[in-house]
């Protein structure tokens, strides 16, 4: 998750609708997400692989939506320029890569510079029908970057310089690193992936991406993927008193 490419990969797509399987109850801003209905969607994460560990099995299922990844770090890395075009083929998504500072110090990043990245990346005309992202708590303990974005295109969001009717958080925990991220239990959406769907979101994290079986990004890749629902300022705000 800390490394990134360079490139940009596209590909045609399918505009039927789609459903899928919701496994815990909803807040009234997610009413709506019983069927996962949408045609197009941003998938706006730090790194490289993110989109697939938190998202993965979400995008595999539902291949009709027209799926655009944005990562903002390491477009510059030689490494992952062409396993993160192969990432997005594997996916079936089109995607382009930023380049913010993500040195091993993790120096914090002032929210106008991040939200800037994602500007330059996603531009004001540009309508998604959701936007997916990172919690500013992030998924596990613990990262900078993906808090940083998460509070960044949320802003974005809130402002209406994100054009989306609705805006999908990552929905993970780690006990505060006592066990691998997994699927919060309360979260608005939650969906256990297909025996067919996990493997081949597995197989994009060591196959394509090249990480070990026994690493890090390997075991912490979940079969359960959540995510929290907001179709409203109003609704994200109020869930983050709560939960901020």
């Amino acid at each position: 998750m800390e490394f990134g490419a360079s490139g940009e990969t596209r590909r045609p797509h399918g505009r039927q609708g789609g459903s899928a399987r919701r496994l815990a109850a909803a807040g009234p801003e997610c009413e709506t997400a019983a069927q996962f209905a949408f045609r197009t969607a941003a998938v706006i994460v730090a790194h490289p692989d993110d989109e697939t560990l938190w998202a993965g099995g979400l995008i595999l299922t539902h291949r009709e939506c027209d799926w655009t990844v944005v990562g903002l770090c390491r477009k510059s890395d030689p490494d992952r320029a062409p396993k993160f075009r192969r990432a997005l083929a594997s996916l079936g998504a089109s995607g382009m890569l930023g380049d913010l500072d993500d040195g091993p110090e993790q120096r914090p990043l002032a929210e106008g510079v991040v939200r800037e990245a994602v500007a330059a990346l996603i531009p004001a005309s540009n309508v998604f029908d959701a936007v997916l992202t990172h919690s500013p708590r992030g998924e596990y303990t613990k990262h900078r970057r993906h808090e940083e974005t998460g509070k960044a295109v949320a802003s974005l969001w809130m402002a209406g310089l994100l054009a989306a009717k609705a805006l999908w958080l990552f929905a993970y925990e780690d006990g505060q690193g006592q066990y691998p991220a997994r699927a919060i239990p309360s979260a608005h959406w939650r969906q256990v992936l297909s025996a067919e769907v996990w493997q081949a979101k597995g197989a994009i994290i060591t196959d394509v991406y090249g990480f070990s079986p026994s690493s890090f990004e390997a075991s912490t890749t979940p079969r359960e993927e959540a995510f929290w629902c907001f179709d409203s300022g109003a609704a994200y705000s109020g869930w983050l008193i709560q939960n901020g």
